[in-house]
């Protein structure tokens, strides 16, 4: 499946943040260049050429829009936040006031509306996300809770009882060997993930935009009877890691530890999804037939929809009988990114 220009047109009108990475647009009325989901006035279609890359479109002598600034990837912290969110994790137990937001050369306005845009929660929010998820750590591992309060930037005790208990709905002198389910961004070449981790290992990763997303985080914390916190882990740094290896093609396979709860079916089928080499394809029957069960296509299929570790368990090498790309809940378009990607590196 080929993109035709007319479709990533389209693409571009509707701002559709699942073709972000597969193309660039140069504007040959302004000689800049954007992403698919640039905000700026839409050109029209005689006056637009596309690119697989960056690259391609600085060397047709675009140079990069200001609005959507296609040189950084989507996600990403741009370079006006970098020394405020650097504060942050040298210090997460930092308080921003509004006065302390201007002293680093930042409107806290913009500020929140980026926050906003792009998790989804208040700056103030992910502040508090982050302090609590640091003092539920501190808890599970035998820490007295006045400490947790102290050590998190709470002024009081009480402060911080009823902020903990109403994001993880736990009192904090009962969360001794009680898990959370540890959320973070993850900025990647096709866009921006979102990774989860608990104790035993990564438990989810999907692009922020897939469909039913917040019907699979809902889904998540009642398999796990765990709250989410916004903060990062071991397991979610190794992901990172990993996942830039991938899409470089320095890394064809994952070692990094995964929590997937399910049905015993389900399990079957995510660890044959495992077991396809990189880049290789089945299709839904081949793996029907692999886990023993010629007649449970459907079933397969499903199980493929509800794998909620993108390309670490990778659905999709995953197409239909007949060769055609099907059935990808972060855009048929990463589909084929992803296998093309594969297929190269393989080739070589």
């Amino acid at each position: 499946m080929r993109l035709t220009d007319d479709q990533k047109y389209k693409a571009l009108l509707e701002k559709n943040s699942s073709f972000e990475g597969i193309f660039i647009v140069g504007v040959k009325t302004t000689g800049i260049f954007c992403r698919p989901t640039c905000t700026a006035r839409k050109p029209k279609r005689k006056n637009v050429d596309f690119f697989p890359s960056t690259k391609e479109a600085l060397a047709h002598g675009f140079r990069p829009c200001k609005v959507c600034k296609p040189m950084t990837p989507k996600g990403d912290f741009p370079e006006w936040m970098k020394p405020l969110m650097k504060q942050i994790k040298d210090d997460p137990t930092s308080r921003f006031t509004d006065y302390e937001i201007r002293k680093h050369k930042i409107d806290p306005n913009r500020l929140r509306r980026w926050f906003k845009a792009n998790h989804k929660m208040t700056f103030q929010a992910y502040l508090r996300s982050i302090r609590l998820g640091n003092a539920f750590g501190h808890l599970t591992q035998g820490g007295k809770v006045i400490d947790a309060a102290f050590d998190s930037g709470y002024e009081s005790l009480s402060g911080f009882t009823e902020a903990f208990k109403k994001l993880t709905g736990t009192n904090p002198s009962k969360t001794t060997n009680k898990d959370v389910i540890h959320a973070y961004q993850i900025t990647t070449q096709l866009g921006p993930m979102i990774a989860c981790a608990v104790k035993d290992g990564i438990c989810f990763l999907e692009f922020t935009d897939r469909r039913g997303f917040e019907t699979q985080i809902k889904t998540l914390q009642k398999r796990f009877e765990a709250p989410i916190v916004t903060s990062s882990s071991p397991h979610i740094e190794k992901l990172k890691k990993q996942l830039d290896e991938y899409y470089t093609g320095k890394r064809t396979k994952f070692d990094i530890p995964l929590s997937v709860p399910g049905t015993d079916f389900q399990k079957k089928v995510w660890k044959m999804l495992e077991a396809i080499p990189y880049g290789e394809t089945r299709s839904y029957r081949d793996q029907a037939i692999a886990i023993g069960d010629k007649n449970a296509v459907r079933a397969v299929a499903r199980a493929n929809g509800e794998n909620r570790i993108a390309i670490v368990i990778p659905c999709h090498r995953v197409i239909g009988s007949d060769g055609k790309l099907v059935g990808y809940a972060g855009g048929l378009e990463r589909k084929k990114f992803l296998l093309d990607l594969e297929k190269k590196k393989a080739e070589k």
